[in-house]
């Protein structure tokens, strides 16, 4: 195990007021009635209204989860954006978050942690060690995502599934006696998958320079979704083994698992294939759709409020991310 006695303090989350309905995608994409309700079960998502950012949506969902915390900014010494989109590709957004909040001129650190969907999993694990070491004493994580600015509609299953929105999580040190803590996290990649998922230009390789409307499609997301799944189905069963042994835990013993939000039929499938009961098993890909990087983090807080997990409860965040990469982390809330 790699114990760290870290606490999640406060949870925030922002939607934009925007809905688009399955039957409005059914209209966009040109598809049959019924045919995106029927591949992603999501319903409605929200996309990113004319003027809002990733920043000012980030900025949302992190005061709100000072707030939860009872919290001011004064109080964070750090902040991360987690997130697997961008604002611009310099600087982090981060830095826009922290400017959005008023607090341009704080002197708080702010950096970007990328791992696409697993980026607030990864996020968490690598700033509760700086937590634990004394390093910061309250960090503030924010996952925020607009997926719908570079959906490519001829993809239709992809451009179906995906919604905007923000998540945030402050985190710091448990008092003594507090049985918040993380147990443990693993990530592992597998390259052979690297292209499965992918924006392949807008970077050094494919610069924005050469963008034409001829040639959009590598700078628009593509994603084969089957041929994650199959790798992911392979992987996870024995990704997900090897953490339960080395947390001396079973499935049953969590009171939830908050997975990346997939599609509908994925998070049915996945459930059956690790053997999550249905009533342990966080399921919000209806209303929101997938939204990244920041659909753990909404998940955890969509479970606070309903009231699906306590203080001491034990709960599984597990993932799938471009790159092939699979993530997971056991913790005691």
């Amino acid at each position: 195990m790699q114990l760290r006695h870290v606490k999640i303090l406060g949870t925030g989350k922002y939607l934009p007021a925007r809905k688009v309905t399955d039957e409005e995608l059914d209209m966009i994409l040109g598809t049959p009635a019924g045919w995106v309700g029927k591949i992603t079960g999501v319903g409605v998502r929200h996309y990113a209204g004319e003027g809002e950012t990733a920043s000012s949506m980030g900025a949302k969902a992190a005061e709100a989860a000072l707030a939860a915390a009872a919290l001011s900014f004064s109080d964070i010494d750090c902040l991360v954006c987690t997130s697997g989109t961008k604002e611009q590709p310099l600087p982090s957004t981060a830095v826009f978050i922290q400017q959005a909040m008023g607090q341009e001129d704080s002197g708080v650190p702010a950096f970007d942690i990328d791992s696409t969907c697993l980026s607030f999993l990864v996020g968490l694990d690598i700033m509760s060690y700086m937590v634990e070491a004394g390093r910061y004493r309250n960090v503030l994580l924010v996952a925020t995502e607009i997926a719908s600015a570079g959906l490519n509609y001829e993809d239709k299953e992809s451009a179906a599934l995906f919604g905007d929105g923000a998540a945030a999580v402050v985190i710091g040190p448990s008092s003594a006696g507090d049985a918040s803590k993380i147990l443990h996290a693993s990530l592992k990649t597998y390259s052979s998958g690297a292209r499965y998922s992918e924006i392949a230009g807008g970077g050094t390789r494919l610069h924005a320079q050469k963008y034409t409307k001829e040639n959009s499609l590598p700078y628009l997301f593509h994603m084969d979704g089957q041929a994650i799944f199959r790798k992911a189905s392979k992987l996870l069963p024995e990704f997900i083994s090897e953490m339960l042994t080395q947390t001396d835990t079973q499935m049953n013993d969590f009171r939830l698992v908050i997975p990346h939000q997939g599609s509908a039929m994925a998070m049915r499938l996945l459930r059956k294939k690790l053997g999550i009961a249905e009533e342990r098993f966080l399921d919000n890909t209806p209303g929101h759709g997938n939204t990244i990087a920041a659909s753990i983090p909404m998940g955890l807080h969509e479970a606070i409020v309903q009231g699906r997990v306590q203080r001491g409860d034990r709960i599984l965040f597990v993932g799938t991310a471009a790159g092939l990469s699979l993530g997971g982390m056991v913790i005691d809330y």
